[in-house]
This record gives structure tokens, C-alpha cells and sequence, in this order.
């Protein structure tokens, strides 16, 4: 009767011991779901302005990024938008690689998709659709994709600085939402050539059709556009 009752006993005590084991794995994985948030350094925007590639400026880019990454649960407040800009008369422009901060750079699942900026804008970065995730840590539809929304704006050639292409590479430096052009990069490194190098870059693409939202639509765009904490 004794050994029942010692049996019983210790059975308790392993289960409750058991409970708390659980318990206290589900609160440690409930804190790293939540410290995600603070740990994430880049992101796509899970969703634009809404106004095509009129972002208000660099400045209404960086508002955007902030606040998508403060709703996503970001700490951070040093968010800027990979964007270029040009100036008129030859003078020099605003390179989005100077504007990102050092590096490395997290996506919001702690991925790593690049050490610095030199690592970032060569062919051995991290980025691909599965880990250039938005601030909630959702795939990006891509190539293949309803609706298509590989088109990430930028305004960039391929080393990260402001196009001397000549005409509107940037919709008017992110002020217009009709006519004119920005230059896109594909966030899934694809399109309808696949072969093609510029198909596969990140940053520098090709062109938009327009820029309003259903221009930015009708090439596999939704106006959305990386977002790095530059501190």
C-alpha cells in the first residue's frame, strides 16, 4: 500500500515537472517569435503607399518603412527605403547604397541576406524569393504568381547608385503617380526571360510601364520597395 502511495507520488511530481518543461518552452518560443521583430534589419513592404510610385519623396519612403516595421513589433526606428535619386544639370543624385547603413542585414526570420554593402550588390547575397520576406515574414508572390509582384522599386543600377541612363528612372524621385518610368529590380531573381542576367537581378531589372498603380501592376509590380535598418 505504501509503494502505491510512493508510486503515486513520484508519477505526480514527473508530470508536474513535465507541465512546467512545456510550459516554459512555449513562453521561451513565444519570446523569440516576439524578439523576431527587433531582430529583423531588412524586409520587403508587405504592401505600398497605395498612390503607385508617388512615396512622397525619400522621406515619405522612410515614414513608410517605419511604421510597417513598428506594426510588425520593430524596435528600430532608423529604417530607410532602398531608393535613388538624380538631380537636374548633371549633378550628383542620392545612391539608395549609401543610405542603408553597414550591415549585416536579418530578414524576419533571423536569415541572414547579407553581410555588408559589398556583399549585398554582389552575385553571392542571400536574396531570393524565399528569403526577401516582407515585415511579417510572408513570401513575396513572384514569377509564376497571381497576381505577379515581383517588381520592387528602386530607381537603381546594379551597383546600388542613381541611373545615368538619362530620362525618369525614378517616377520624378518618387513624386509621380502617372506618367514616367522607375527602374525595378526582381525580388525573386526571375521573369519571363529567366536566363537573362538582368531578369535575375535584385535592384536594377528594368524599367516601369508607368507610374501609377495599374502601370506598376500591369508589369508584375504593387509599388512595393525594400526597407534596411541602417543603424
Amino acid at each position: 500500500m505504501k509503494v502505491s502511495k510512493m508510486t503515486a507520488v513520484v508519477a505526480a511530481a514527473f508530470l508536474l515537472s513535465a507541465g512546467m518543461a512545456v510550459t516554459v518552452q512555449a513562453q521561451d518560443k513565444a519570446k523569440a517569435v516576439k524578439k523576431q521583430g527587433g531582430d529583423m534589419t531588412f524586409f520587403v513592404t508587405s504592401v505600398g503607399k497605395g498612390n503607385g510610385a508617388d512615396l512622397g519623396g525619400l522621406e515619405g519612403a522612410d515614414a513608410h518603412c517605419n511604421a510597417l516595421a513598428k506594426a510588425a513589433g520593430s524596435k528600430r526606428t532608423s529604417w530607410k527605403a532602398y531608393l535613388s535619386t538624380t538631380m537636374p544639370g548633371g549633378d550628383a543624385g542620392v545612391n539608395a547604397r549609401d543610405r542603408i547603413g553597414k550591415g549585416p542585414w536579418r530578414n524576419a526570420k533571423g536569415v541572414v541576406v547579407a553581410n555588408n554593402v559589398a556583399h549585398l550588390h554582389s552575385a553571392k547575397n542571400n536574396l531570393t524569393k524565399q528569403t526577401a520576406l516582407t515585415e511579417k515574414g510572408e513570401v513575396v508572390n513572384g514569377s509564376g504568381d497571381k497576381p505577379n509582384q515581383h517588381d520592387v522599386l528602386t530607381g537603381s543600377d546594379s551597383a546600388g547608385m542613381y541611373s545615368t541612363a538619362g530620362g525618369d528612372t525614378n517616377c520624378g524621385n518618387w513624386s509621380k503617380s502617372g506618367e514616367g518610368s522607375a527602374i525595378v529590380g526582381h525580388h525573386d531573381r526571375s521573369g519571363l526571360k529567366k536566363e537573362s542576367w538582368h531578369m535575375k537581378s535584385w535592384n536594377s531589372s528594368h524599367g516601369s510601364r508607368g507610374c501609377s498603380q495599374d502601370q506598376l501592376k500591369a508589369s508584375g509590380g504593387a509599388g512595393l520597395i525594400y526597407c534596411f535598418a541602417a543603424k
